[in-house]
């Protein structure tokens, strides 16, 4: 599983992490569930996405029964707060219950889920407060295009923003046009999410065609969707882990490296943007 820099914080982080939105809330699919989490990190899949939303915190907490027992120091355990949450006092709260729902004592990264109503100076204030508490290693946001992450920046007097997570995949390349170009030049990595995006089932020449160049690295169209979604050196992708089956065939695209031709083909299948658009999310 390769690594790469984690925006500026340095940290070397498995390019291809697990993601818990919609994770399964009750009966035996919970612990397939934990199963599956425990099999990725063992494959080197140690950055862990959640949030507080997720099933009402329950993602939270099928991820603290998996990480039990894992050397800590290994992991790179994200999660999130609801806008809804984000006032200076709430963020603050919301970061404990997600800590305790952990069962850990810190977070490496927390994020603010989307933009709200809720001021968002009194946010990255908090989150600056919970850094220098210590209960988070580094501060991020989600869903934020680059007026949103020049605003945000604005309102921090010692912490900087690591990463800023959104819709990423083969449909979805709106964020090429600007935002990854301003977080490249500001040290901030993006975390896709959905990497699996829906192809619309009309394009079935499209999804013959990334069969065919799948099939020329030995791998499926899920497996060339993360080796596309994390080509570029700052970019990450999360995609869900509930089945141990699926990890192992995410984690065995971590080290799979298109070539010029397959982007080329990529490209032609589903062209960047030519112009700047709203940021998509899902």
């Amino acid at each position: 599983m390769q690594h790469k820099e984690f925006g500026w914080t340095k940290r070397a982080v498995p390019r291809i992490g697990q993601g818990t939105w919609k994770l399964p809330s009750r009966g035996a699919a919970v612990k397939e569930a934990e199963r599956a989490l425990r099999r990725g990190i063992e494959l080197g899949m140690t950055h862990i996405d959640s949030a507080e939303m997720y099933g009402d915190g329950r993602s939270e907490e099928i991820v603290g029964d998996a990480i039990k027992g894992v050397d800590r120091s290994r992991l790179f355990v994200v999660s999130k707060v609801l806008p809804q949450n984000a006032s200076y006092e709430g963020t603050i709260r919301a970061c404990e219950h997600s800590l305790a729902r952990l069962k850990t004592d810190y977070l490496d990264v927390y994020l603010l889920h989307w933009r709200g109503s809720q001021p968002l100076r009194d946010t990255m204030r908090a989150l600056e407060r919970l850094l220098s508490d210590g209960k988070i290693k580094a501060l991020g946001v989600s869903n934020f295009d680059v007026e949103d992450l020049r605003e945000a920046t604005s309102y921090l007097e010692h912490g900087r923003i690591a990463c800023n997570q959104v819709l990423y995949n083969f449909v979805e390349r709106g964020i090429e046009y600007e935002l990854t170009d301003y977080c490249r030049d500001n040290r901030i990595a993006i975390v896709g999410y959905t990497p699996f995006g829906g192809i619309p089932a009309e394009r079935t020449k499209a999804r013959v065609k990334l069969a065919e160049i799948a099939g020329r690295y030995d791998v499926n169209v899920y497996q060339l969707a993360l080796a596309w979604c994390t080509r570029d050196p700052i970019c990450f992708t999360i995609p869900k882990s509930a089945d141990v089956v699926h990890v192992e065939q995410n984690a065995r695209a971590g080290d799979l490296e298109l070539d010029a031709e397959a982007l080329r083909e990529i490209d032609e299948i589903f062209p960047p943007p030519r112009k700047s658009q709203p940021l998509a999310m899902g």
